[in-house]
């Protein structure tokens, strides 16, 4: 089969894809030339009744609990149409900013339904690209064709609907999944048009070993780099040089933009606290930070050689000259230590505290082989397997996890015990998110005039008085 993109964007109910749902997914499947192959997708994810959805989100994006509940499918039954049907081999997966989040929902709801929360994304010739770092580097370094947006400030930025807009693109309805969708299909288009050797060279950049023999500490070399967490003043462009080993198959960068000087006889406890430092303490005067991040090969990130500076006023555009970081450089490579140093305080640093909750947990540890057909089992079982289903399952997370998949997906299938089980989890977890919930409706209802906003109000105030806790009144 010929590889083919899946542009795609979801909704969901709140920010984190631990406790957040994906409640509308929306998809467009083209060759490489961008051309459409079959229908659009466009679907609905039921809502289920442990979840009040950040009232902010919906009133993004217009979607109530109670449509998902009318027009939509089961968790499970849009997992099994992501694995079987959309992320089919050979396809690359497109979003905007979806590295970071639309993917990170993915792999949270495949976790949840019993299907690998990785394959998806790289076997069988899979892969997934994101257009948003792609139009950064695009912006900072090959501008020249397309109009860039600025906001209401004058300040740079490159939100969809504005690139839609500013250069002439349809796009009916932002924050609509589908005319998302279609305005980042007409966004890839316009770049692979105006700047073709970017866009096929970044294009190859989802290929992890593609980005290793760029960025690698067996010969470390700068390269130019782009990222959402550089300045913005420079958009979001700096040269950067592999400086030690980070956590998970990483590498830290340091942005040669500024001099390592001050840092390097600093002890790795006061390194520490300058990177982990609040945000208090970063807006504080005279606070100078560490100029160092995590670069993850596997997140298709936007990088080149250096080279690149030398056509189109590179250097100027960046505010950076090839003195200034061969300087910087030789400064880094004269002290080692500070290499070490930085290397420790990646390693010590403090994991995020563990959440009791099994859905919230698939990064606490791959599932271990013995469990591999277990998992598989549950999602091939049919409703009536399910209702005496009790695999044996060697890791911890998985019986409580098959609960709720059971209470979400196949109801009738829960025991008493079962019942009362999922009952208290629910409740807890109802009434852990019920006080936000309400802040956040009335203080919306006194703000929002709109008609249509206040419909939406009164659904979502229906909604959490139809989940509630027996024993719990607003």
């Amino acid at each position: 089969m010929p590889k083919t993109f899946f542009f795609y964007d979801l909704e969901t109910s709140g920010l984190s894809p631990q406790e957040a749902r994906v409640m509308q997914f929306a998809g467009i499947r083209t060759d490489l030339n961008l051309q459409q192959v079959g229908e659009p997708v466009n679907v609905l994810i039921r809502l289920n009744d442990d979840v009040l959805p950040s009232p902010e989100a919906i009133m993004v994006t217009g979607i109530t609990p109670q449509q998902t509940q009318a027009d939509g499918y089961s968790e499970a039954e849009f997992a099994k149409m992501l694995n079987e049907e959309i992320f089919t081999p050979d396809t690359i997966v497109v979003g905007f900013n979806n590295i970071r989040f639309d993917d990170e929902f993915i792999r949270h709801l495949f976790w949840r339904n019993f299907y690998d929360p990785y394959e998806w994304s790289w076997k069988d010739g899979r892969s997934r690209w994101d257009l948003l770092d792609v139009v950064r580097m695009t912006r900072a370094l090959r501008p020249d064709g397309i109009n860039w947006p600025v906001d209401d400030k004058g300040q740079p930025t490159n939100r969809l609907e504005l690139l839609s807009s500013v250069n002439q693109l349809d796009h009916v309805k932002a924050h609509d999944a589908l005319s998302d969708v279609e305005a980042l299909i007409s966004v890839t288009g316009l770049i692979k048009d105006k700047q073709p050797q970017l866009y096929d060279y970044l294009l190859k950049l989802r290929d992890k070993n593609e980005v290793k023999q760029l960025v690698n500490l067996d010969d470390k070399q700068p390269f130019v780099y782009v990222s959402g967490r550089l300045d913005n003043e420079f958009n979001k462009a700096t040269v950067a040089f592999p400086l030690t080993a980070g956590k998970n198959g990483s590498v830290v960068v340091y942005d040669l933009r500024y001099d390592p000087a001050p840092f390097l006889q600093m002890s790795q406890q006061d390194l520490a606290k300058k990177l982990y430092a609040t945000w208090d303490e970063r807006s504080a005067d005279g606070f100078i930070k560490l100029p160092v991040k995590e670069l993850q090969y596997n997140r298709a990130p936007a990088v080149a050689p250096l080279g690149v500076l030398a056509q189109a006023d590179g250097w100027k555009r960046i505010d950076l000259s090839a003195e200034l970081i061969i300087k910087h450089r030789n400064v880094l490579l004269s002290a080692p230590g500070f290499a070490e140093n930085i290397r420790g305080v990646f390693e010590n640093r403090q994991e995020y505290k563990k959440s009791p909750d099994p859905e919230a947990q698939l990064y606490d540890g791959f599932v271990p082989d013995i469990d591999k057909l277990r998992i598989e089992s549950v999602r091939n079982a049919s409703v009536r397997d399910l209702a005496d289903f009790h695999p044996n399952f060697s890791d911890d997370r998985l019986a409580p996890l098959l609960l709720h998949y059971k209470a979400r997906n196949y109801p009738s299938t829960l025991s008493e015990g079962e019942s009362l089980a999922w009952e208290k989890w629910r409740s807890d977890r109802i009434n852990a998110s019920l006080p936000g919930f309400l802040k956040s409706l009335k203080t919306l209802s006194v703000s929002l005039k709109d008609d249509n906003k206040q419909f939406v109000l009164q659904e979502l105030q229906l909604w959490a008085e139809s989940v509630l806790p027996a024993d719990v009144d607003v």
